[in-house]
């Protein structure tokens, strides 16, 4: 049965007093439906909505429309503060196979999902799959929103067209984004976890500018493979560096320019697939996996800090719980955090986390990087960790950090 094709403003006669509306969040975010809800605010009254909303990426707070509005999401974010102080946001610490976990079992009254216009009866989540297919599995209604602007890789996960109960058509192309220039410490930084990653490895790494120059340093390497959250122009440049394999490359998000975009249309270069895919181990898969990820800080314990702010509640742990466990688990695998020494004069390597939360512990970690060097902390004993974080820190703060490591030790 081919469902109706109604108005988009038809979407909001779902939008009742105690409904729990699953929408789309990170790239997939609907600017349509947003556009709608400014405009009618008091829609809002009693509904809850469900969001994989992405700090970074998202910034519009969907809470702060209506205070009987209630928003539940998985990564905090400074434009989510004010609902949150106000208690209408709630905010599920969870890494994104717990996420996945959360909507498998959520049963929506009602999943907004954004695809593709339909191909041999089907639509495709397009570039941009990582928690729609799973919301979309347990929500009791569906409403797909057909955008001819989603990119259409050729491998992507779908729902028949007449599984859904509504569709509305929208042209409006993905969000893009530019990776930052490096400076010359993350072009430092970026050579040492290069060194660390060996030719035919799997490699995940996440946003931000030291991952951008991770991959502009890979660009020497040969037979790479991606298994990620997300694929960047990063991994686009590196492709045309000669850098990746010619298949076998997985995501669950693209993240970038319009190039890229372009670059994965109708292509089976990378595949995309669901979170429960992405984030969980291949114990087929021989090669080593090497996880690359960005901290805010990192103690002398070996603790990370994914989350907080000079005292500021600022995002989630995401997938890099994940992926730091499918790296322990990997033969020849590594857990990488890759950081800059220093945030202005600040040390980013700490005597220990004042934060009320750790968010990768001490135990998931094997390997720190920043423009210094490289601190492989798997064989070390707390003495011999404290002394391989303190000759990476910047050196203007060794001193103090030994210092502060002596006192520690000493009532310890």
């Amino acid at each position: 049965m081919i469902p109706p094709r109604i108005r988009p403003e038809a979407i909001l006669d779902h939008f009742r007093p105690g409904a729990t509306i699953y929408i789309p969040g990170g790239v997939a975010e609907l600017g349509v439906l947003r556009e709608l809800l400014i405009a009618e605010p008091d829609r809002l009254d009693g509904v809850t909505l469900v969001s994989g909303l992405i700090p970074g990426i998202n910034s519009f707070d969907y809470a702060g429309l209506h205070p009987g509005a209630r928003l539940r999401v998985f990564m905090m974010s400074d434009a989510l503060r004010a609902s949150f102080a106000a208690g209408r946001v709630e905010v599920l610490p969870l890494a994104y196979t717990g996420t996945a976990a959360y909507l498998a079992a959520l049963q929506a009254d009602l999943a907004l999902l954004h695809l593709t216009p339909p191909e041999d009866g089907v639509c495709r989540f397009g570039a941009a799959a990582d928690f729609g297919p799973i919301a979309a599995r347990s929500a009791r209604a569906r409403i797909g929103m057909l955008n001819t602007g989603m990119p259409r890789p050729a491998v992507s996960p779908g729902v028949a067209l007449s599984d859904l109960d509504a569709v509305v058509e929208i042209d409006a192309p993905l969000p893009t984004f530019a990776d930052p220039a490096p400076s010359p410490a993350l072009e430092a930084l970026a050579r040492g976890v290069a060194d660390l990653v060996p030719d035919g490895a799997v490699v995940e790494t996440g946003v931000g500018a030291a991952p951008a120059a991770v991959w502009r340093a890979l660009h020497g390497h040969r037979n790479l493979r991606l298994r990620s959250g997300l694929v960047t122009d990063g991994v686009l440049q590196a492709w045309r560096a000669g850098a990746m394999a010619g298949r076998g490359h997985l995501a669950g998000i693209a993240y970038g320019s319009a190039d890229l975009h372009a670059w994965l249309d109708r292509q089976d270069r990378v595949a995309f697939a669901d979170v429960f895919t992405t984030h969980l181990p291949d114990p087929t898969d021989p090669a080593p996996f090497m996880a690359i990820n960005s901290a805010l800080e990192v103690d002398l314990y070996g603790q990370v800090n994914l989350e907080w702010r000079a005292g500021r509640w600022v995002s989630g742990v995401g997938g890099a719980p994940d992926f730091t466990r499918i790296a322990r688990a990997s033969p020849g695998g590594r857990s990488i955090v890759a950081l800059p020494s220093t945030a202005g004069a600040i040390s980013r390597i700490v005597a220990r986390l004042e934060t009320p939360t750790v968010s990768l512990p001490r135990t998931e970690v094997d390997t720190i990087a920043t423009e210094h060097g490289v601190a492989d902390l798997k064989p070390l004993d707390p003495d011999r960790r404290a002394e391989a974080l303190i000759a990476i820190a910047a050196p203007a703060h060794r001193a103090a950090l030994a210092d502060a490591w002596r006192r520690l030790r000493g009532a310890g």
